[in-house]
């Protein structure tokens, strides 16, 4: 067995007791929905800014009755301590997913996504702390490698941030060290590289390019490329990113604690390729799309590559991705048809 698998096993003969910020968003409710198949206790916590309540009543159709009533919802706002402190009250796990996501949000409104991320951030160490809870792990970012240009990246090597997303995110990182150095709270930090998957927000100015694509595509609308089609991502499949969220909140292993790891596959694909995947997968499905992509400027505040080293997460914690770009997209296909097609 994996020591994911082992993990599962043992989580599912002993629950534990979680809190998922941003439940109602694409990654926390993914995670919700995990977490309750594994008859987990599970507090979440959202103010749906960019989360929904249709994500969580998908959730609840797909795990049975008694393992629905395991979760309790606090619509709340991690920018409020009070908020964070009900919700972390005898909590084993936290895992922190809530964020104003998206570079060029952060450029049209840095206010609002410093507020998130950093007031929220700092709320929600400090109600973790002073509950006491046996892990902290949260969301962190590829943003923060900036303009470091080496590839692969590795965790110790960053450059300047690009973009106010970025900086909050590398303030993140700051914040966790020092609570670890300070008060002996040490948690772990994900940085995810470009997470896709079922419950992806298609919609709106700062949508993810995959479920954007996919959506514009069946529904036979033009699909258009920051560039010249040549950028490249590290594409993370949402099971990938819930099997390390997992494995870094339960682990025993002193060394894995105040770290942070990358959240990715270790390869490359560009946008090109990616357009082409897309298609190809819709075709397989009898969904055709015959149009050409469309290529406009360069977007502000983007990375010209990125590609994770994550052995460092294989080593510590035990993370063996399961599904690459092309098998991620393959499982949610139905998925988006089934969704998008609105």
């Amino acid at each position: 067995m994996t020591q994911f698998e082992l993990v599962c096993e043992e989580l599912k003969n002993h629950p534990k007791t979680w809190l998922i910020t941003g439940v109602a968003g694409f990654i926390g409710s993914n995670l919700l929905e995990t977490l309750l198949l594994l008859d987990q206790k599970v507090i979440g916590l959202d103010n749906f800014s960019t989360g929904f309540q249709h994500n969580l009543d998908e959730v609840q159709s797909l795990v049975s009755d008694a393992q629905w009533r395991n979760f309790t919802f606090h619509q709340g706002d991690i920018r409020q301590l009070e908020d964070c402190q009900k919700a972390s009250f005898a909590v084993d796990y936290v895992l922190h997913q809530a964020a104003l996501g998206s570079v060029p949000r952060s450029i049209a409104d840095p206010i609002m996504t410093n507020s998130a991320n950093i007031t929220g951030f700092l709320n929600m160490l400090v109600a973790a702390r002073d509950a006491n809870v046996k892990s902290f792990t949260y969301a962190a970012s590829s943003s923060t490698y900036g303009d470091h240009p080496a590839l692969p990246k590795v965790e110790e090597n960053i450059g300047k941030p690009l973009s106010p997303y970025a900086v909050t995110k590398y303030v993140n990182e700051l914040y966790a060290d020092v609570f670890a150095k300070t008060y002996g709270f040490k948690t772990i930090g994900l940085r995810y590289f470009n997470v896709f998957g079922k419950r992806q927000n298609p919609n709106g100015a700062y949508a993810a390019v995959i479920p954007k694509w996919t959506s514009s595509m069946i529904q036979d609308q033009d699909v258009l490329i920051n560039g010249d089609g040549e950028t490249s991502r590290d594409f993370c499949y949402i099971k990938n990113a819930i099997q390390v969220n997992i494995l870094a909140a339960t682990t025993e292993n002193a060394e894995a604690k105040n770290q942070v790891y990358n959240v990715a596959v270790g390869d490359r694909t560009t946008l090109n390729d990616l357009f082409n995947a897309i298609r190809e997968e819709l075709n397989k499905n009898n969904v055709t799309y015959l149009k050409d992509a469309l290529y406009k400027e360069f977007r502000a505040g983007d990375v010209r590559h990125s590609q994770a080293d994550i052995s460092k997460a294989q080593k510590y914690l035990g993370y063996s991705p399961k599904h690459n770009i092309f098998s991620g997209i393959n499982e949610a296909m139905p998925w988006y048809i089934r969704f998008l097609n609105v």
